[in-house]
């Protein structure tokens, strides 16, 4: 196993660790507040996602730069990063930090690009990633670490009533939320206009 696939297997070691470290904290002490009332807990979190999500581009640099891609990377590299992100989503929503509308939207995208794929694979058609998508994949990666470290729900802030701190946290959260899910819903679109002529043709 190459070390790109290695780094991707890294990637899909840290979903469960990450869902452990809420059922954790109240016994090793990551719910002790550290700073304007975050838990280390939330800290952590953090940390967990950026560093599976420096993976994502880590193994896919390595395996294009070094010739070390392969079928076995190509089949786990996208399962990875599914696992990662819809674990992060359910997590958030479990906690009622984002609501339940935002993973769904998210989800019915990539289901929807699924099927666009492997219509157009079966066709011999390939589509040409776009920086949209890599838009989309950013846009995620800064809401939802943004969703780790608040404390309160989405759009929460409008009420008022908390320190500056974190009314100003959660209003960057919330916008990042509402980007991340316009650059989901367009570079869905974008991928299906670029298919449609494939997808609607008739045999």
């Amino acid at each position: 196993m190459n070390l790109p696939n290695k780094i991707t297997i890294a990637r899909i070691i840290f979903v469960p660790i990450m869902v452990l470290v809420p059922f954790l904290a109240p016994y090793i002490g990551l719910d002790n507040q550290i700073l304007y009332g975050l838990p280390i807990s939330n800290i952590v979190l953090l940390i967990l996602f950026l560093i599976a999500s420096i993976t994502d581009f880590l193994d896919g640099h390595i395996a294009r730069k070094r010739n070390m891609v392969t079928n076995f990377g190509k089949f786990l590299d996208p399962i990875a990063d599914k696992l990662l992100v819809f674990t992060a989503l359910i997590m958030l929503v479990e906690t009622n930090i984002i609501p339940g509308w935002i993973p769904i939207i998210i989800a019915a995208r990539e289901f929807m690009v699924s099927a666009i794929r492997m219509v157009v694979a079966s066709e011999g058609t390939v589509i040409a990633a776009s920086m949209l998508g890599k838009v989309k994949t950013v846009t995620q990666m800064v809401a939802i670490s943004l969703a780790f470290l608040d404390i309160n729900p989405f759009m929460s802030f409008m009420s008022g009533g908390k320190s500056i701190f974190l009314l100003c946290l959660n209003a960057l959260m919330s916008l990042a939320m509402i980007v991340c899910v316009v650059a989901t819903i367009w570079s869905g679109i974008d991928y299906f206009m670029k298919s449609k002529d494939v997808i609607l043709k008739s045999k």
